[in-house]
């Protein structure tokens, strides 16, 4: 049985051209209207290769008419497209759901930093690496640095033109999809030599800063069949003023935090926390100077996930230091003493989690949680806040000399 065939077989696609999505009640009925997303691939019009796994079909879907208004909030107008419209430059292996769910979610973070050239990698939709940074290339290295092994065969996506000396970094790694507002001229000739990379172009993604804050309807089907229906997140802290000062009262005794953010941290916070909403929860991941340095998805429980984030910290330092001096990955490294080196000088720096910032999607419930990182020499904090023992938090980045801020938002991501 070839079981390599199964990744190479295009499925059939049967879903229909269009779609409706109705919603009624006394007051009348407003309907969203849906037309299917094709690409032209040698000389055939072709749809998404396949879903989550090959043998699901699948379809994608651009909003092209209606408009929904619930309350006070409006959906994304249509014709507003970014991922469910990408123009395929080169098709490679043309793209399957994972690939265009993996670019959504880089984008759904990159709406958030507009500041500077930023890289996003996605793999199997969670960032292994995210980065701004003064040049596009600069960020995307860091971003890839980040965690290079996870890297591998992901989806990356740029807020800036791609140039020349980016897509040639881009091109030394293997990548499923490259996507950029546009690509500066030479670019395509680089990528051209990568067969199997998917490069899209979304024009749109040079105006981002549009798509701060809009929202959209958020589908999770049943396996009964049943739908739950929500508002897409948005987060409510996107700059500094945004964060609250972190403090609590706790049996008539009021906890202030006695050291507040620098600069640098209150940058680290507001980055850290836009990258977390495109985290599957429960999740906490540690950034310093605007790059990720270890992220822990999907955890069950908050101490355990700030582990895990420590832990791929420590090896993804370990897996950069090899690289960089021999150019293999450290698990590959068979010199006992070269190995020794490296895990000496990882242990000696921590992971390169001193001065970083943790940041948490959900409040930390006791301070265990918390002192994972500080022990590492974290030395800022960003968090929801509201757990009843917020003090004890409080209590232990105080002992660290740390500053902490709440967000007033948790911003769990399932």
């Amino acid at each position: 049985m070839d079981l390599k065939s199964a990744y190479k077989t295009i499925m059939d696609d049967h879903f229909p051209a269009q779609m409706e999505l109705s919603f009624s009640d006394d007051s009348g009925r407003q309907t969203l209207y849906y037309e299917k997303v094709s690409w032209l691939i040698d000389g055939i019009q072709k749809g998404l290769r396949y879903g989550e796994n090959p043998g699901q079909e699948a379809a994608m879907y651009k909003l092209v008419n209606g408009n929904l208004v619930l309350g006070a909030v409006e959906s994304i107008k249509p014709g507003r497209w970014l991922s469910s419209d990408p123009e395929l430059l080169q098709s490679g292996k043309h793209p399957g759901k994972l690939n265009l769910t993996d670019v959504d979610n880089a984008l759904n973070i990159l709406r958030y930093i507009l500041d500077k050239p930023c890289a996003i990698i996605i793999k199997h939709n969670n960032p292994c690496g995210a980065a701004k940074a003064d040049t596009l290339a600069e960020a995307y290295h860091k971003a890839n640095m980040a965690d290079r092994l996870a890297a591998f065969g992901g989806a990356i996506a740029l807020n800036r033109e791609c140039d020349i000396e980016t897509a040639k970094l881009i091109s030394e790694n293997y990548a499923e999809v490259v996507a950029a507002p546009e690509f500066a001229p030479g670019v395509m000739d680089i990528f051209a030599k990568k067969k199997n990379l998917r490069v899209m172009r979304i024009k749109n993604i040079a105006k981002l800063s549009e798509y701060v804050a809009k929202q959209t309807i958020d589908l999770k089907s049943m396996m009964d069949g049943g739908l739950i229906v929500q508002w897409s997140y948005v987060p409510l802290a996107r700059k500094r003023e945004d964060l609250l000062p972190a403090q609590a009262t706790y049996k008539g005794a009021e906890y202030k935090m006695n050291r507040q953010p620098t600069d640098k941290e209150y940058d680290d916070m507001v980055f850290g926390w836009l990258v977390e909403a495109g985290v599957t929860s429960n999740s906490v991941i540690y950034v310093k100077d605007g790059v990720t340095v270890g992220i822990g998805t999907g955890e069950q429980d908050r101490v355990g996930v700030a582990e895990i984030a420590r832990d791929k910290a420590y090896r993804k330092l370990s897996d950069r230091i090899a690289w960089e001096k021999f150019k293999i990955p450290f698990n590959n490294i068979t010199d006992a003493k070269a190995k020794k080196e490296i895990e000496e000088e990882v242990a000696s720096k921590h992971g390169g989690l001193p001065g970083c910032t943790m940041v948490s999607d959900g409040f930390f419930p006791f301070r265990d949680g918390i002192e994972v990182g500080l022990r590492e020499g974290v030395k800022s904090v960003v968090q929801p806040g509201g757990s009843d023992r917020d003090f004890e938090s409080i209590q232990a980045c105080n002992e660290f000399k740390s500053a902490m801020v709440f967000t007033g938002q948790r911003s769990f991501k399932h």
